[in-house]
């Protein structure tokens, strides 16, 4: 097994370092048990009644049937290696569900409880580094063949984990596979923590004036539904609605660092998944709205994550492995 010296590390099988699976179902139901805690404190529930919620469940339900299936076909048959493909896929697609409707949902209960907007501090740090956001949005206001790539890049964001983890499943790296596991999770609960921080209406809204010549992905979502949840206007979340609330660190670009760090080993995947994220990252400050200063904090926070999965999460792994 090849082994490649990324951003996070060795990100191969050949660490031997193979993350136990109870830990990342540990870290499905400490997450869990923490939005559920959010949800009481905010008053925002989810709407069950919602069909986008019965289109989750079927989807959680067919991958645990799916792994259940897998394990019992290698319960008869040690010998068949496929069967042990479609456990490892199962298990991982489940937990990547979980972990990422766990966060979104998540981001609702923590907007609710924030204060304030800090647009203002977040450009200053655009203009710092000297990035012209409405120099950007004007290109691309004038350029449909901008706004189309655009638009397909940033909605691109749950593509790479999906091809990951089903590669990792099919040439049996179960080590690595939970190792990005573990990285997305770490990730993403440092950015919903340092959301609070700085809280933002994003740049369409903050800084442009005047007819809205091109509306992108997000819309003008934060500085409408923020202000609603703090009101305790809203009370329910639907699941065909839902996008992220987060602004700061800026969470595609949290992704994007995570998926290049995870995909860059694996020539056959690097030529093709490593493009199309750097394709999301340039779309993210005009479809996601996002300062320049936002991006930077997302890119520390996946390289804390990786760096944290690799130098703290496999050494406990290895340990535990050799007990």
């Amino acid at each position: 097994m090849a082994q490649v010296a990324g951003v996070g590390g060795y990100l191969g099988d050949g660490d031997g370092a193979l993350i136990p699976g109870r830990w990342l179902v540990a870290a499905v139901l400490g997450s869990a048990a923490v939005v559920a805690w959010l949800m009481i404190r905010s008053g925002v529930a989810i709407d069950i009644g919602n069909p986008g919620f019965w289109a989750v469940c079927a989807g959680g339900l067919g991958l645990g049937g799916l792994g259940f299936a897998a394990r019992r076909g290698a319960g008869r048959n040690h010998a068949s290696c496929g069967y042990a493909r479609l456990r490892d896929f199962a298990d991982a697609g489940l937990v990547l569900l979980a972990f990422c409707l766990l966060g979104v949902v998540a981001s609702y209960q923590v907007a609710a409880l924030t204060s304030g907007f800090y647009d203002a501090v977040l450009e200053r740090g655009d203009r710092l580094m000297h990035f012209d956001w409405l120099a950007l949005y004007g290109a691309v206001v004038r350029h449909p063949a901008l706004q189309r790539l655009g638009a397909m890049a940033y909605a691109s964001a749950w593509v790479t984990p999906w091809v990951l983890i089903c590669y990792h499943a099919w040439t049996g790296q179960r080590a690595a596979m939970r190792q990005f596991l573990c990285a997305f999770w770490l990730a993403a609960v440092a950015t919903l923590a340092l959301f609070p921080l700085l809280p933002a209406k994003g740049a369409l809204e903050f800084l442009w004036h005047g007819p809205i010549s091109y509306m992108p992905s997000n819309g003008l979502w934060q500085g409408i539904v923020i202000p609603q949840l703090r009101a305790h206007s809203v009370h329910l979340v639907e699941f065909t609605q839902l996008r992220g609330l987060v602004c700061a660190p800026s969470f595609h670009t949290v992704l994007a660092v995570t998926y290049i760090a995870s995909v860059w080993p694996y020539r056959r995947l690097r030529g093709w998944l490593v493009p199309l994220n750097l394709a999301m990252l340039v779309s993210i400050p005009i479809e996601g709205m996002h300062y320049l200063t936002d991006m930077v904090m997302g890119a520390g926070v996946a390289i804390a994550a990786l760096v944290v999965t690799r130098r703290l999460v496999l050494p406990l792994a290895a340990r535990a492995s050799s007990d």
